[in-house]
């Protein structure tokens, strides 16, 4: 099937697509329905709109073809010739046959990794009894323990250096702002984690940047932050959440709260980034 530099007239019938594979399409519906995000992309559309990629501004590379045969992520990688890329997100069996395709699949990552995703209808959220607990706005917590927060993030989850952390992190927390994105979880008027939603569509969000700190760790701060967020996305009118857990810690907090297993995602970071051959 034949790709083709995506035309506005093709965007209902791609967004249709996506809805129809949600779990794994967040970052895709969510950029399209919200360019202005920092993250304006590249896309291309098979003819019968039976798949979907795209390349970011920032040079992630996101799909959704679940149709797609090695010659369609051949032409897909044909595209992206001579283009440099950070890294690739999607739906774990595409992505590995995009990488495989393109002959990115030796190349060296600073993250590689199969994540269980989960879903959770929002009228089953489980909210976790809590005292002195209260979800506060990113703006009105301490912004230098944030940035702290987010650089260990990139540190711990995502494999980044020292320095490439604090940048990203400076980028990252100035994004949530904007987006008014994320939280902070306070117990007795104490920052203590940190959750937030990296792609949203009116009726569906997805969780991303789930932190605490290490010391803090093993109480149920996290399953705690995250489902007193989704309270407030679910009073907004969201019906859905979707994630993809970076540990077997995270899926069990996940679980906790309601969240059912639901396919598998991958990501992947290249080190450093690499031109499409």
């Amino acid at each position: 099937m034949v790709w083709r530099a995506a035309r506005a007239a093709d965007i209902p019938q791609i967004e249709r697509l996506l809805r129809q594979h949600l779990q794994s399409s967040m970052f895709l519906l969510g950029n399209l329905q919200d360019p202005g995000n920092g993250q304006e992309m590249d896309l291309w559309v098979q003819d019968d709109h039976s798949g979907v990629f795209g390349l970011t501004e920032a040079g992630m590379v996101l799909m959704q073809a679940p149709h797609a045969r090695a010659e369609d992520w051949q032409e897909a990688s044909a595209l992206l010739a001579g283009r440099s890329i950070v890294g690739c997100a999607g739906d774990t069996a595409q992505l590995r046959a995009f990488l495989a395709a393109s002959d990115l699949v030796s190349c060296p990552t600073r993250l590689d990794e199969n994540e269980p995703g989960f879903s959770l209808d929002l009228d089953q959220l489980e909210i976790p009894k809590a005292e002195q607990a209260a979800l506060i706005p990113l703006a009105a917590a301490p912004r230098d323990l944030v940035l702290d927060w987010r650089a260990a993030y990139h540190r711990e989850v995502l494999g980044a250096g020292a320095e490439v952390s604090e940048e990203k992190a400076a980028q990252d927390i100035a994004g949530y702002l904007d987006r008014d994105s994320h939280r902070v979880l306070s117990i007795a008027g104490q920052p203590v984690a940190m959750t937030g939603f990296n792609a949203q569509i009116p009726e569906v969000v997805q969780i991303g940047g789930v932190y605490t700190p290490p010391g803090l760790r093993g109480r149920g701060l996290a399953r705690l932050a995250v489902a007193l967020h989704l309270d407030e996305a679910r009073k907004a009118g969201a019906q859905r959440a979707v994630l993809f857990a970076a540990s077997p810690a995270a899926a069990r907090a996940y679980e906790a709260i309601g969240f059912r297993p639901a396919g598998s995602f991958s990501l992947v970071l290249f080190a450093p980034e690499q031109e499409v051959p």
